[in-house]
């Protein structure tokens, strides 16, 4: 009996500070900007296309109000993406499918939000990004094609 109470006391104290990724909008990444910008949720792609990550920009607008980070791709089309951003946690997760990743990515620079960026190469065709923010930003995540660019777009 102490051996159940043990365990159900444990599921329910790790339980509490799991995420829970439902609990936000799935949005779908549309081809064009929309000012729609969110603080926490998960958003995908549909493509299928196999690319390679080349490049990793950004820039800040102070007119804007707004820091932009670039991903380039290989090709015409951005591939399938499923992303989880999180206000709380200041991180951006990206897992790229049937991607790899470039083998010298330039260097990304100074930053107004960014505090890091690591790259995850788990597989030949699979590949895990994070974005760290030294605060709590809100995000919006497009993409453009003909090159293939997911852009996100941060501020406070």
């Amino acid at each position: 009996m102490k051996k159940i109470i043990c365990l159900l006391s444990l599921f329910v104290y790790h339980s509490g500070f799991s995420q829970n990724l439902l609990d936000g909008r799935i949005r779908k990444v549309i081809g064009k900007k929309n000012s729609s910008f969110f603080e926490q949720g998960v958003f995908h792609s549909a493509s299928q296309v196999s690319s390679r990550l080349n490049a990793v920009r950004h820039g800040f607008s102070e007119r804007r109000g707004y820091e932009r980070i670039v991903i380039d791709f290989s090709t015409k089309k951005v591939p399938k993406v499923y992303g989880h951003f999180s206000k709380m946690d200041k991180k951006l997760s990206l897992d790229f499918f049937k991607t790899t990743l470039k083998k010298k990515v330039g260097s990304y620079g100074q930053s107004k939000y960014v505090e890091a960026l690591k790259f995850y190469p788990l597989s030949k065709e699979f590949l895990s990004l994070e974005i760290l923010f030294k605060e709590k930003v809100k995000a919006e995540v497009f993409y453009l094609e003909s090159p293939a660019r997911l852009v996100i777009d941060v501020k406070i």
